[in-house]
């Protein structure tokens, strides 16, 4: 059943890329003359800078460069729409990173009122969204021509937690002027912040608080299906896909914006096997899911991942623990960790107070793994459970109710926090 699922996803993404490439979606696209919302149409094709400037919020576009020469793309909105704001009031900075196979796009694709970093913004914060390396928005490098060799793709999440983090931290900082942040992640952006908390340890201090959305650190009980198909072949997918001169994952590119539009707005027949598949991925939840807005998140997403990440959740399933990326031999660890096996993620380093939110049925987070990733932390402060039973992964950003049922609570604790209801020394 699992690999049967597997396949038809496969397969319609082989179609879809067929179909562009003998023009027939774009036929598609002109013989439904179907009225459709224009404002949905138009946000599948915008990039974020154009989104956040089309619904008037400020925004300003920051470069950033990694240790490594990785050059990275940050967005920064920061205040309200509110005209009576004032621009230069010093606002508590917040630091949203993504998940796997998205960008900073995912807090704002929703729209004002239901995105996460617009509501941040009106809440009075001083927003800062974070792309990692190898996404649609950060695929330079200080060296051009580095972009287009295989090796550019050699990276998993570790690089993303031990260099991209602390880069978009730092440069976040500076230029708000605060000396610590509230950081919230999703998915891929928990993970790489528990890497970051525990290989750069003196990250804590800059951290008021860290607010886990989905959190992914231990996987044994993970039920993706993609990743239970990549996991028993998680040390092979590399080497035999950099055979072919591949090392990058579902990149960005016209083929998913125009199958959305085609396929999976409103009044089309095949909307319903888009949400069919995007619920065999990320967990099924109708209650929460807003169909209308598939063609704006196929418009975004995938973003493009190295191999090596997918590779690296799949050792992370095999292995039931949450260590560095396996080289692939005992020898070739030994000389990049100095041990035969990858050194274990030491969470007891994580100071930061951490409060981790997840649900019952998210296929990447289980609760019995959230649990013990709690037990591990250095800091846990609190874990709250979404008080809806068929939450999904991808609810977290993209639910209906998200702001009721999550967002909310997080202001109110970030918040707390400021007060200084929770002793920070």
């Amino acid at each position: 059943m699992l690999r049967g699922g597997l396949l038809v996803v496969i397969a319609t993404s082989v179609a879809l890329t067929a179909a562009v490439e003998t023009d027939s979606l774009k036929e598609l696209l002109k013989n439904l003359e179907l009225r459709y919302s224009t404002d949905v149409l138009e946000d599948a094709s915008l990039n974020v800078t154009e989104l956040i400037t089309k619904y008037r919020y400020p925004l300003e576009v920051h470069s950033v460069t990694t240790e490594d020469g990785y050059i990275l793309e940050m967005h920064r909105i920061p205040h309200g729409r509110d005209a009576n704001n004032n621009p230069n009031k010093k606002r508590p900075a917040v630091f949203l990173m993504h998940g796997l196979l998205t960008s900073s796009a995912d807090m704002v694709i929703m729209g004002p009122g239901t995105g996460l970093a617009y509501i941040l913004a009106e809440e009075g914060f001083d927003v800062w969204m974070g792309n990692a390396r190898g996404n649609t928005y950060s695929r330079k490098h200080v060296n051009p021509d580095f972009v287009s060799n295989l090796a550019y793709w050699r990276f998993s999440w570790d690089e993303i937690g031990r260099l991209d983090l602390p880069a978009m931290i730092d440069h976040a900082l500076k230029k708000s002027g605060q000396e610590r942040l509230h950081y919230i992640g999703h998915s891929q952006g928990t993970t790489t912040f528990f890497v970051m908390g525990s290989m750069r340890p003196e990250y804590n201090k800059k951290i008021i608080s860290m607010h886990a959305l989905a959190p992914v650190a231990y996987m044994a009980h993970n039920r993706s299906p993609l990743l239970m198909f990549i996991s028993p072949h998680a040390n092979n997918i590399e080497s035999l896909a950099n055979l072919f001169g591949v090392g990058e994952f579902l990149t960005n590119n016209a083929i998913y914006s125009m199958a959305g539009q085609a396929m999976c707005r409103d009044e089309v027949v095949f909307q319903p096997l888009c949400s069919n598949i995007l619920f065999l991925i990320a967990g099924w939840n109708e209650q929460e899911h807003n169909a209308t807005t598939l063609p704006i998140i196929l418009g975004h997403a995938p973003a493009g991942v190295s191999l090596r990440q997918l590779a690296h959740y799949g050792q992370g399933i095999a292995g039931n623990e949450f260590r560095r990326y396996d080289q692939g031999s005992r020898l070739s660890n030994y000389r990049v960790y100095g041990s035969f096996k990858p050194p274990r993620y030491d969470l007891s380093k994580i100071t930061t107070p951490v409060f981790l939110h997840y649900s019952d049925t998210d296929k990447f987070a289980h609760v019995n793994d959230v649990d013990r990733l709690f037990r591990e932390l250095g800091r846990p402060i609190g874990k709250f459970r979404i008080p809806l039973a068929s939450f999904s992964h991808v609810d977290f950003l993209y639910g209906i109710n998200s702001r009721e049922l999550l967002f909310n609570r997080v202001i109110n604790l970030i918040r707390a926090m400021d007060a200084n209801a929770f002793d920070d020394e």
